[in-house]
C-alpha cells in the first residue's frame, strides 16, 4: 500500500516493505513497489497526486 501526505511543505510518502524478490530484469531485488502509478488522497490545487514507486537493492555481479 502507498499513502502520500504533505507535511512542513514536504511530500512525505509511506509505503510497505515486502520481502525482497528479483526483479524482472534480474539485476536488482525489489523491497517496496506500487506496481505502477497509483493515484493517491492527495490532492494539491484540487487534484490527486500519482506517484509511481520502486525501492530496490542493487545486485553487483
Amino acid at each position: 500500500m502507498i499513502t502520500a501526505e504533505k507535511k512542513n511543505g514536504k511530500l512525505v510518502i509511506t509505503a510497505d516493505l515486502q520481502k525482497p524478490e528479483i526483479s524482472k530484469s534480474g539485476k536488482s531485488y525489489v523491497v517496496a513497489s506500487s506496481k505502477g502509478n497509483v493515484k493517491t488522497d492527495l490532492l494539491i490545487d484540487g487534484k490527486p497526486v500519482i506517484i509511481g514507486l520502486n525501492a530496490y537493492i542493487s545486485i553487483n555481479k
